[in-house]
């Protein structure tokens, strides 16, 4: 479960768990599998979808607008996507778990929105884990090159 709280409307870990389970509990039976759905509760508005054996989640106070929580869903929703090549299943979270967290983190800072573009989340979280030690197929192209011309560099020295 990846989870990242904004506010202390939860103060303790049982209250949070508590909420959790109950959001759960009361969108488990919808079909929220193409587009996303809405909810109101305990005062909180709930947006939320499933994919596989995953459930996706944003939630807001109720005056937040909803169609801003729905864009921070559907980014990322999609980055995971990107990042996991279309296999948006429990296994391939669990593995890249470290991926989606830092898919959360490019997304909001403090309760605030920084981005909702998925190719842009994306796109600085695979740069942002790409390490040296990684194949050249596994880079893109740009970062393939940037790193044949570092290497380059480092060797005419």
């Amino acid at each position: 479960m990846a989870i990242k709280y904004y506010s202390d409307d939860w103060p303790t870990n049982s209250a949070k768990e508590a909420f959790e389970k109950a959001v759960f509990t009361n969108t488990q039976k919808t079909n929220a599998r193409i587009e996303a759905e809405i909810a109101m509760f305990e005062s909180n508005i709930v947006v939320y979808k499933f994919a596989q054996d995953l459930h996706f989640f944003v939630t807001g106070g109720e005056d937040e607008n909803e169609l801003i929580l729905a864009t921070v869903l559907q980014g990322f929703f999609d980055a995971v996507g990107i990042l996991l090549r279309g296999n948006v299943d429990q296994k391939e979270a669990l593995e890249n778990l470290d991926l989606i967290l830092l898919c959360l983190d490019e997304i909001v800072d403090g309760g605030i929105v920084l981005e909702t573009d998925a190719n842009v989340i994306a796109g600085k979280v695979a740069s942002g884990s790409m390490d040296a030690g990684a194949s050249l197929s596994e880079q893109t192209f740009t970062q393939a090159f940037a790193s044949a011309k570092e290497l380059t560099r480092s060797l005419l020295k």
